[in-house]
């Protein structure tokens, strides 16, 4: 049934990630601080900004509290297309744990990502894996009050092999067989452009599942998409594509944003941009 609740706004710090997950010069409170000058209903979260302690996490949420702030979504990037059991068993205890504190939170969506692309790895195993691994955490994310929601993804900032279910087939394999309340897709837009698809296809294929998004661009610094899809299996980001200002970059939001509308969309969009300062977030 549609809604007429319209959308609300969130932000993340794309801009920040190093600063706050790897050299620690900023810390989530300054973020938090930064983000509630921003005029936006919540800030999502990055598994990689928090300290699984309790008074950091009590800390955390009377610091969005204070600022009226929700924690909608917390960013995890689960890699569940490891071979060994016991390192796959991790993966799938650290997912359980930021479902637990995302409903500490008070957050609704906790993200999951298929994981990374091995050598060797073929769609058939991948596929099986990663669905059997996200069926068997959605009675933990129901216990919890919590949707897991899976993203088209292109890589987190710290793997070393693009995701797994990056292109739009081997993505809506997995979603399809994942029939579930507590299971949905957030749709990034620009993950599809990085990996030489249309966001327009894979979000017609999608949108009835898709229960958060993230706003952002890219605008292509040199080449073609042609160009692009040759270099789909380097290590690390493609070089030829760059963050752009949301709207003025490769994506047409005035045909997501009407796609989405049109089957009652009326979740979170978070903004993922600012790569070159807070002013363009």
């Amino acid at each position: 049934m549609r809604t007429s609740r319209k959308p609300r706004l969130a932000a993340f710090p794309k801009c920040f990630m190093d600063q706050l997950c790897v050299d620690r010069t900023m810390t989530l409170f300054d973020w938090i601080e930064l983000g509630a000058t921003l005029g936006v209903d919540g800030l999502e979260f990055y598994s990689g900004f928090l300290e699984d302690d309790e008074s950091f996490l009590t800390s955390v949420k009377a610091a969005l509290e204070r600022h009226n702030l929700a924690m909608p979504m917390l960013c995890c990037s689960p890699d569940f297309t490891k071979s060994d059991p016991l390192s796959l068993d991790e993966e799938i205890q650290f997912e359980k744990r930021m479902i637990e504190i995302t409903a500490f939170l008070g957050g609704r969506f906790c993200r999951v990502l298929s994981g990374q692309r091995r050598p060797g790895l073929t769609r058939e195993e991948g596929v099986a894996q990663v669905v059997r691994v996200i069926k068997g955490l959605l009675p933990f994310a129901e216990e919890k009050g919590v949707v897991l929601n899976m993203e088209n993804h292109y890589k987190d900032n710290y793997w070393k092999y693009p995701e797994f279910a990056q292109k739009i087939d081997v993505f809506v394999e997995i979603v399809e067989q994942i029939d579930s309340p507590w299971f949905g897709v957030n749709f990034d837009p620009s993950n599809a452009i990085l990996a030489g698809e249309d966001p327009l296809l894979l979000l017609e294929g999608v949108k009835h599942r898709v229960v958060s998004m993230h706003a952002s661009d890219r605008y292509l610094k040199c080449g073609t998409i042609e160009d692009l899809r040759k270099e789909e299996d380097t290590v690390g980001y493609a070089s030829r594509l760059s963050h752009g200002v949301i709207g003025k970059g490769l994506n047409d939001y005035d045909k997501i944003f009407s796609m989405l509308h049109s089957v009652g969309f009326s979740s979170w969009i978070s903004i993922e941009d600012g790569m070159d300062g807070m002013d363009e977030l």
